[in-house]
């Protein structure tokens, strides 16, 4: 099927279907009898309590600072929140990102909701941002509701939704350095009053600062809204990305030297082609008024991954790899990746008020089930070991990493991974946050999870399969001391299976699925809402540990144990003010000490790591300040000017090493004119002064180098 009759039938589903999108605050209206009536569909997992009154940390990015920035992309929206840091990418392909200090499976991209359904599960490309709404960056010990996730917080993204009061729509071309193109659309139809339909997305293409590297991305997320009644409310929403990005492990460190090589190097081939990246995923749900404050909310989310290509890529192993012994010549791997994932969901939950006394319960119930499965072939081929002084062959499969001449592609001739592994798992939570007076309010729960994982191992025995059961308690504090200054806290435990198996005991050749990562957090913090909420502010203090990490075992070479521990614990700071004169400042800082507690073993290299080393990629401090000034130019219309700087410290670039990753400050500009309210002229410049720095790492082989300065200009009409 080609590009464009998919997108035709994706359109003609969407528009057949009765449906509408998932997310949104609830919003209400009031009959002839004074009943509360649904007009929006309220958020998944909150209940009725609005985001000020929950005692824990919470920063909302929406899609107006997004488009202001001209930012297209999920990690490049993440790097405006406080203590949210950016992870090894896996050569580009997928989002990744910590949380306080912790980022969970490295196998995996990093865990994110869209529209409380999860989205960061599977093989689905980096996200875009063409259908953002606003991103809810949930912290502190929230795990008790959402379930299965890290302890240092929830990423929420709420989608674009149909609406039912207007008809309108925008579109927007973009063009920047690097031969970039994006052409971005949204258009809401409403229809009548009771149904609505909207579709956005996005086409766009880029050649990039680094050599060879040609990437492709086409996404579009049709909706429908249908009103069934003033009780009744019917969802749903489709995401179509097709995406190709070629695999990029990015540069090498040279005798402890990061800028021996140009940034723009590729150290891959060309002639591997890039990743092809598919998603198809579904969000159904229907929302129901039951009665005075009582709502229910019924869901259904299906969404297939799939993940194919070849890559070459730096080889770790030391006895294999010659640049530590020549400083010139690379020895690299080369795979073949076939990965499916296919993630299906069952939700519903109850949420509304109960009266006992002078006290009111906001009370929520639910429960969720998913199947998870994970089909996954990779095959390699691998360069033998190589002795200081002997000769180069083909068979090195090396590349010159100053001068790399291309052309090298061994076939891969080991299976390494013939798996599929299906997970199967529900939870059952609930959540009372009760208003001992107007302004005490405390809130308990817990979530009790069942998890079933069973592997097939293609190549051999399979292990027997496992069942994990957690009940995970949650407990908070909020107390107002004014109308705009509230003092809270929060304790919560987490549980997140880990996926694979160890080494077989003697006498087997199964190993057993590991355990489960357990963790707790604290947090305490202090929360300023002005009235009117022109200015919010936050500080919040947090300490976090979890064990049953993975570590390498210290008997069975290439396998690993769940034995492993870290802790994390800093402090965040969060400012947004819209100011008299149309001065609007987004500033965050983070102090963030995350490190291993325990003695072990790196799982990746054998390296030993002592209580108190670093965890990879995670800055001591972090900051971002964003100013913009709006300035009213009377018939001839408006004009913005900003500027903001974003600053991250040294952080350790490879685990249980004393190779680190220098800190930098890069700066932006922009400038944007509206002569109208349907025209937008913006020009925006990343990485002002062309610092030279590096976002990520897993090893000194694999450095993903920060991006030169960018120029991009956009226009958007809308209508």
């Amino acid at each position: 099927m080609t590009r464009t009759s998919a997108f035709r039938g994706l359109l003609a589903a969407s528009a057949a279907a009765i449906v509408v999108p998932t997310g949104a605050w609830a919003q209400a209206a009031a009959d002839a009898t004074g009943e509360v009536l649904i007009t929006a569909v309220r958020q998944q997992y909150r209940g009725d309590v609005p985001l000020k009154d929950i005692p824990q940390s919470v920063q909302v990015l929406d899609s107006k600072q997004l488009t202001q920035l001209n930012v297209t992309r999920l990690d490049a929206a993440l790097d405006l929140a406080s203590g949210v840091t950016r992870q090894n990418n896996f050569g580009g392909l997928w989002d990744a990102f910590a949380v306080r200090g912790f980022a969970g499976d490295e196998n995996f991209p990093s865990g994110f909701l869209v529209n409380g359904f999860n989205g960061g599960r599977g093989y689905g490309g980096s996200r875009d941002a063409s259908n953002i709404d606003r991103i809810e960056i949930l912290k502190g010990p929230n795990a008790a509701v959402f379930g299965r996730g890290e302890p240092g917080g929830t990423i929420n993204i709420i989608t674009k939704k149909a609406s039912t009061e207007e008809t309108f729509g925008s579109v927007g071309l973009s063009a920047g350095s690097f031969n970039a193109y994006r052409l971005e659309g949204d258009y809401n139809a409403a229809l009548n009053s009771h149904i609505a339909f909207r579709v956005n997305g996005a086409a766009e293409q880029d050649h990039s600062f680094r050599d060879t590297i040609r990437t492709k991305k086409f996404v579009v997320s049709p909706s429908v809204l249908v009103k069934l009644s003033d009780r009744t409310l019917l969802t749903y929403e489709m995401e179509f990305v097709d995406q190709k990005v070629p695999f990029d492990r990015g540069i090498v460190s040279v005798n402890g030297k990061l800028d021996a090589i140009d940034r723009s190097t590729f150290l891959g081939e060309p002639g591997d082609g890039p990743m092809h990246v598919s998603v198809l995923g579904h969000q159904l749900q229907l929302q129901q008024k039951l009665g005075k404050d009582w709502v229910l909310i019924a869901g259904f989310g299906y969404r297939d991954t799939s993940f194919y290509g070849y890559s070459s890529e730096a080889e770790l192993a030391l006895g294999r790899q010659i640049l530590d012994d020549d400083g010139v010549h690379l020895a690299r791997q080369r795979r073949l990746r076939d990965y499916k994932t296919t993630n299906r969901v069952f939700r519903g939950e109850i949420s509304g008020k109960i009266y006992t006394g002078p006290f009111t319960h906001h009370v929520l119930v639910g429960a969720d089930s998913d199947k998870f499965d994970i089909n996954l072939l990779q095959m390699r081929y691998r360069p033998p070991a190589y002795t200081v002084g002997a000769p180069i062959k083909a068979a090195n499969n090396a590349v010159d990493i100053f001068n790399p001449v291309y052309g090298q592609m061994p076939a891969p001739n080991t299976t390494i991974t013939n798996s599929l592994e299906i997970q199967k798992a529900y939870g059952v939570y609930f959540q009372d946050q009760i208003d001992l007076t107007e302004r005490l309010k405390v809130r308990f729960g817990g979530r009790f999870d069942h998890f079933e994982q069973n592997i097939t191992n293609r190549m051999g025995a399979s292990p027997t399969p496992a069942t994990r059961e957690r009940f995970s308690p949650t407990a908070g504090l909020l107390y107002k001391v004014t109308d705009t200054v509230s003092l809270y806290g929060g304790y919560g435990t987490g549980f997140r299976p880990n996926s694979g198996t160890g080494a077989p005991p003697a006498g087997s050749t199964i190993g057993s699925p590991f355990k489960p990562e357990l963790s707790k957090s604290y947090e305490a913090g202090i929360r300023f809402n002005s009235r009117g909420n022109a200015v919010t502010a936050s500080l919040a203090a947090f300490t976090m540990k979890k064990n049953n990490v993975l570590t390498a075992d210290p008997i069975n070479a290439g396998f690993s144990i769940a034995g492993g521990a870290a802790r994390s614990k800093g402090i965040e700071a969060d400012l947004t003010a819209r100011l008299p004169h149309d001065v609007q400042i987004l500033a965050t800082y983070a102090y963030t000490l995350a490190h291993w507690s325990s003695s072990s073993l790196d799982p990746n290299f054998g390296a030993l790591i002592k209580p108190g080393d670093p965890l990879i990629n995670i800055p001591k401090h972090s900051g971002n300040l964003l100013v913009t000034k709006g300035i009213d130019l009377g018939s001839a219309g408006k004009l913005t000017l900003g500027g903001g700087v974003n600053y991250i410290s040294r952080r350790l670039g490879e685990t249980a090493t004393t190779f680190f990753l220098p800190g930098y400050t890069i700066t932006r500009a922009l400038a944007s004119y509206e002569p109208n309210e349907h025209l937008r002229i913006g020009l925006d410049v990343t990485n002002l002064f062309d610092a030279k720095y590096y976002a990520s790492s897993y090893s000194r082989f694999w450095i993903q180098p920060g991006t030169p300065r960018t120029i991009t200009g956009h226009v958007t009409v809308k209508f």
